[in-house]
């Protein structure tokens, strides 16, 4: 499936002077790419010189060098409120570089391919059974769902510069340190992806889930930017935190692991070991009880179907959890005063069933709810959030620093 929806870029900063050093031809040409990326319509080459106080000469000669590497593009008229002749605008191109993200979630495997101006170019989704099956057989299904995605936006001159990997569980350097749901541990996941493509020769980043789709919703705006408390719930129940704009990773990126959260200190066996954790009441396993999802029919579509059907056992079992759910966020935002909590991943599709309980457990345990109301509300970016966030993560360093992406065109080796 192709998709063409426009997702808005990282804020880059603002203003910033030329600095006269060492690497001043790439230190110019990023602070001018920046001032392209912020700019909320085309921007002339005049309007630049004013911005970033570098000479005209300087000015075209940086201008040259990124609509020659596709990172820009000129279209129609820049009107920028002066008198005299029109000036030919510049914007972010929609050729050129594209980021790739890639996930493994609860109903499946999915990919994703950005171009620059953040618009998704791909998007494919493909149902994949867990239980039972390898850490290398399941990204070999990936790599051939990035080949593909690869192809694809190749036809489109789109040329993929890195890929990022989200994953359901704390990543070490690439390696996917544990993830009871596909019953990985010590996993070199990023190594594993790209033996396995026939683009050997791409990096890959390997990165929570959580994380990712935080930063999606990030980049795709909304009114919580400043601050938000992301639930993925999936295979596992993580957490992408949002503080002032910036996301929280914690020492070693391991931040957000709501899912093992204690709710009741004495309650059920979790498979990290502990009692009681969030998961063993809220995770999709603990919802589907002793009815397991048929083998053609993903997890969230079971539990879907049978709350639609009012089937007790099923509507119980998401009572459980959306209280459990509303206990473990009421401890988080506690500590962090943020007032959004978005529900995302399958979690998403099940809203209907999660809000109230666990919107009345923030209300009752929430310290400050009664000056300053929690929001609690789906994901704008829906199960899709993480995969998109992905690729969003690997662009990003394309519009961070443009001037790699330009040492690497074969007109400039």
């Amino acid at each position: 499936m192709t998709d063409r929806t426009s997702i808005r870029p990282s804020s880059p900063r603002q203003r910033e002077a030329p600095v006269r050093q060492e690497s001043l031809r790439t230190i110019n040409l990023e602070l001018v790419f920046r001032h392209i990326l912020a700019a909320t319509h085309p921007i002339s080459r005049t309007e630049l010189a004013a911005a970033t106080g570098l000479t005209r000469p300087t000015i075209t000669r940086i201008v040259e060098d990124l609509l020659a590497g596709q990172l820009i593009t000129e279209t129609g008229i820049a009107h920028d409120g002066r008198a005299g002749r029109p000036r030919v605008g510049l914007t972010l191109s929609d050729r050129g570089p594209a980021g790739l993200g890639l996930d493994i979630r609860a109903d499946g495997l999915a990919a994703c391919a950005v171009d620059l101006t953040g618009n998704v170019r791909h998007l494919a989704f493909a149902p994949s059974p867990y239980a039972g099956r390898t850490a290398g057989a399941v990204l070999a299904d990936l790599a051939r769902m990035a080949d593909a995605a690869i192809e694809a936006i190749a036809a489109e001159r789109l040329t993929v510069v890195t890929a990022t990997l989200a994953v359901p569980g704390p990543v070490d350097a690439g390696v996917v340190r544990t993830a009871p749901a596909l019953g990985w541990r010590d996993v070199d996941a990023g190594a594993l992806l790209r033996d396995a493509t026939r683009h050997l020769d791409l990096p890959v980043t390997v990165e929570n889930e959580a994380n990712l789709a935080a930063l999606g919703e990030l980049y795709a705006g909304g009114d919580a930017r400043g601050g938000f408390v992301y639930v993925s719930g999936g295979l596992g129940i993580g957490a992408g935190i949002v503080l002032d704009g910036e996301l929280l990773r914690g020492m070693r990126g391991w931040s957000g692991e709501l899912g093992h959260v204690t709710v009741y200190p004495d309650g059920k066996p979790c498979p990290c070991g502990a009692r009681g954790c969030l998961h063993t009441y809220a995770s999709l396993e603990a919802i589907l009880g002793d009815q397991p999802a048929p083998v053609d029919v993903t997890p969230d579509a079971a539990i879907l179907t049978r709350a639609d059907a009012g089937e007790p056992a099923t509507l119980a079992a998401l009572d459980t959890a959306s209280t459990t759910l509303g206990i473990a966020l009421s401890g988080v935002l506690n500590i962090l005063d943020i007032d959004t909590v978005l529900l995302g991943g399958s979690y998403a599709l099940l809203t209907s069933w999660l809000t109230a309980n666990a919107q009345a457990e923030i209300n009752q345990r929430v310290l400050t709810t009664g000056w300053a109301p929690i929001t609690v509300r789906p994901a704008l970016l829906g199960p899709d959030a993480a995969v998109i966030g992905a690729a969003l993560t690997s662009i990003d360093q394309i519009r961070q620093h443009p001037a790699t992406w330009l040492l690497h065109q074969p007109s400039r080796r």
